[in-house]
């Protein structure tokens, strides 16, 4: 059962009334095609932050360890999200996500694998590196400033696909690949944050 339609109207209804929620540059997101979204991970609201508030469909990783909870597993499943093993080398959980893309679907990573405590933007992991590489899909940074508090202020901000085709003929690895991604989401911070302070 899909209830991907159903989780995206109440989710949006939950940021409508318990958060202030700016939405920037959506329309950088391709109507069609491969895309891959990596974003900066603050919260475990940012999944259904980043998908509510734009028209297509997106798939998710999520820890494996959900996935065998009675309720929370087959929901997740329900919503299109599919497991990977953290910290090896998931193969599965690879070519389950190269597969989307290559069927011209939107995959989001959170490439740090955790939750950042201090809302600093740490290391990639090289899964993202590796969809990039592996795949032709339009790479778009996504950044996502908090906290997450009652009525408090948030702003996603989607940023601009990123050329990724001379990587690709370079056939650079998927760590340089990941480092690339994580400097343009930290770009992506620093282009937006004063303006956002200057807005509160």
């Amino acid at each position: 059962m899909n209830l991907y339609p159903v989780g995206k109207t109440l989710c949006k209804l939950f940021f409508s009334l318990f958060t202030r929620v700016t939405v920037i540059g959506k329309d950088n997101i391709p109507a069609d095609g491969p895309v891959l979204l990596c974003s900066n991970h603050i919260s475990n609201l940012d999944p259904p932050l980043v998908g509510t508030f734009i028209k297509r469909k997106i798939r998710f990783m999520a820890k494996q360890e959900l996935f065998s909870k009675k309720i929370v597993g087959p929901l997740l499943s329900s919503l299109g999200a599919f497991p990977v093993k953290r910290g090896v080398g998931d193969r599965q959980s690879l070519r389950k996500g190269l597969h989307l893309l290559e069927k011209g679907e939107v995959l989001c990573l959170f490439p740090e694998g955790t939750r950042s405590k201090t809302g600093e933007i740490g290391e990639g992991l090289s899964g993202s590196g590796f969809f990039a590489i592996r795949s032709k899909a339009a790479v778009v940074p996504v950044v996502i400033f908090g906290p997450y508090k009652p009525f408090g202020k948030i702003t996603i901000t989607y940023g601009e696909p990123m050329n990724f085709q001379e990587l690709r003929d370079e056939k650079v690895n998927a760590a340089e690949a990941t480092k690339k991604i994580m400097g343009e989401i930290q770009a992506l911070k620093e282009k937006h944050i004063e303006e956002i302070k200057n807005e509160d």
